[in-house]
């Protein structure tokens, strides 16, 4: 017997995560001396000089295991959200919240899962490998949320709705009112997870996130990382906010230790470092302005975007444009994978990275000022 035929069929069939080139690959590959990297949607700051020093000092007890549930993070996120401390679970990045909703909440060969198509390829992936069916909705050509086609997908066994809000790769995003409407109209068995991973950047993010909603919407779990606006992607820290019942059980079969004593620590000096926060913020709403215009100029179609990135569709050959920026040491993200072969996403940079992309572009287009 062939030892593979031993194994569950969703695993033979599995197509991991592709999280694109790193720099130290490009730099190897076209033997450069930097690089300069707008694929991940990293901040553009980096990390906080306040987190940086409780980093150093923390170092110092990592033989050490966290505290079971990590609850001095949980009351700082439930105290900065405004929401109650039952309600929150944090996660090994918002990916271990994906996964073990979908372990918690779908049924195996019986429920299924709906998204948009387009979307994070995470939601799909681990459905996947949980066994549990994917249905998927078109977007609209310009990127905006069809809800009803999202509903005649549903039916008495579907188990979780996901919605990115604002939306990766496009940008878009709607107002909370909006997500509270889709809420109200899905079955009594699914629960809606608002994937908010960007929505720091919306402006303003009080009109477009649910968190404050959460109380008048019972069947709701929103999800945050710490990836973006904190500038921790490297410490892999995030978080839901959900009905209590369920963060119980959720916290339940969470692996131990999960969350580390150092991403723990990083997660709670992140949330008081209001000046870096504000920093971020204003570098990348007034850089994504900038961009914005700068690629409409170049003559590309610049999607709008409530994220710390822009989608956007060059005059010439996307594929060739993504390789002859790759060999000038930039590196952006192709969108072949999202089923968007003719489109190109731009992570909104420091201001000398945004000005070197537009240089750049600007050299292989042969477009001069």
């Amino acid at each position: 017997m062939d030892p593979k035929d031993t194994l569950r069929p969703e695993v033979l069939e599995f197509t991991p995560y592709s999280p694109g080139l790193s720099i130290d690959e490009i730099k190897e590959r076209y033997k450069l001396a930097s690089v300069i990297k707008l694929a991940s949607n990293e901040n553009p700051l980096g990390a906080s000089p306040l987190v940086q020093r409780v980093l150093t000092r923390r170092s110092e007890v990592v033989f050490r295991y966290p505290q079971s549930g990590n609850p001095r993070l949980v009351k700082a996120i439930a105290g900065h959200h405004g929401v109650p401390v039952e309600c929150v679970v944090p996660g090994n990045g918002s990916d271990e919240i994906i996964d073990l909703l979908l372990r918690v909440k779908a049924r195996p060969g019986v429920d299924n899962v709906v998204a948009f198509q387009p979307c994070f390829s995470i939601y799909r992936l681990q459905a996947k490998l949980c066994g549990v069916e994917m249905r998927q909705a078109p977007l609209a050509q310009d990127f905006r949320f069809p809800f009803e086609s999202m509903l005649e997908l549903c039916d008495e066994n579907t188990a979780l709705v996901f919605l990115t809000n604002p939306d990766n790769p496009s940008g878009h995003a709607v107002k909370a009112a909006e997500i509270a409407y889709l809420a109200k109209a899905m079955p009594p068995r699914a629960l809606l997870v608002v994937d908010e991973a960007y929505v720091e950047f919306a402006e303003p993010e009080q009109e477009y996130s649910v968190m404050n909603r959460l109380e008048s919407l019972p069947n709701v779990v929103v999800l945050r990382t710490f990836s973006k606006l904190y500038g921790l992607a490297g410490l892999r820290l995030g978080f839901g906010v959900m009905p209590a019942w369920l963060a119980d059980l959720v916290m339940r079969v969470r692996l131990p230790f999960s969350v580390n004593l150092l991403a723990e620590a990083a997660g709670m000096a992140a949330l008081e470092d209001t000046h870096f926060r504000v920093a971020t913020l204003e570098t990348v709403r007034k850089g994504r302005a900038w961009l914005t215009g700068e690629l409409e100029r170049l003559g590309c179609t610049v999607q709008p975007s409530q994220a710390n990135f822009l989608l956007f569709t060059p005059p010439t050959e996307a594929k060739a444009l993504f390789e002859a920026l790759l060999a000038r040491g930039i590196i952006i993200r192709p969108l072949a994978s999202y089923g968007l072969p003719e489109c190109l996403r731009v992570s909104i940079g420091s201001e000398p990275e945004n000005r070197a992309f537009i240089q750049a572009m600007s050299e292989i287009m042969g477009i001069h000022d």
